[in-house]
């Protein structure tokens, strides 16, 4: 990418933060301070850089494998049973500390905890919540450049008739790559995403505070709808399934 041009759309300038966090130019400068989204994924990816930064400043002592016994022939029994850890305390605080920046990157990236599995519909909220800034009230619909860069290489088409299409990003669900985006509903933005790869046996809801939608089993693939608590999403639903042609 080249950062000197004289505007940059949000994919380009998120792989720029992503990169460094620190990141300023001209053009990313410019593209921020007029996109409320990227704002607030900046923020949260200097505030994760700062977290990793005084992390990583935690001094870790060098780890001295202790002198273990000669075991001699058939005299292994004989050995007598260790009474204390054989690690101090101050490398098992270095060891809890390499967990818990583990476990914050995990938490920031992926969704889950290092070891853990979060649902599909958990992972969505989060990601919800860690977006809000594509929530809004608009009748300005995302350019038809925007919408094919985001839609095409998941998904072979999509009718745009469903209504006026407020936003397209490209977002990782799950670890993988899929079109997020939002339509305005009756009662508000209605959330949108297109999973292709991420096959469900069933319809199964998604419960969020002041939210409410459904992942829908569709082909090998998926469609998450999530609005309002009050949005009738039932009226859409189908309207979205036959919209959408996933790639072969």
């Amino acid at each position: 990418m080249n950062a000197s041009n004289e505007t940059m759309n949000c994919e380009e300038y998120r792989e720029a933060i992503a990169a460094d966090p620190r990141a300023s130019s001209e053009a990313t400068d410019g593209h921020v301070a007029l996109c409320e989204s990227c704002a607030a994924f900046t923020a949260d990816m200097r505030a994760l850089d700062q977290r990793v930064a005084r992390a990583l400043e935690i001094e870790v002592p060098a780890f001295n494998m202790p002198d273990l016994p000669v075991i001699d022939g058939d005299n292994v029994s004989a050995l007598p049973v260790a009474k204390r850890s054989l690690l101090s305390r101050p490398t098992w605080l270095a060891m809890a500390a390499s967990f818990a920046l583990a476990a914050i990157v995990g938490i920031q990236i992926f969704g889950t905890i290092p070891g853990g599995e979060a649902s599909l519909s958990e992972q969505i909220l989060a990601h919800l919540d860690h977006e809000p800034g594509a929530l809004r009230v608009t009748d300005v619909s995302v350019s038809n450049e925007q919408f094919d860069r985001v839609v095409n290489p998941s998904v072979s088409s999509m009718d745009r008739n469903i209504g006026l299409i407020s936003y397209a990003q490209s977002c990782i669900i799950n670890g993988k790559t899929v079109p997020h985006l939002v339509m305005q509903g009756e009662k508000g933005p209605i959330t949108l995403l297109l999973m292709p790869d991420e096959k469900v046996s069933a319809a199964t809801k998604i419960d969020g505070e002041s939210v409410n939608g459904v992942i829908l089993p569709v082909g090998s693939g998926s469609i998450a709808i999530i609005g309002r608590s009050d949005e009738a999403l039932d009226e859409i639903e189908q309207r979205v399934i036959d919209s959408v042609e996933w790639r072969l």
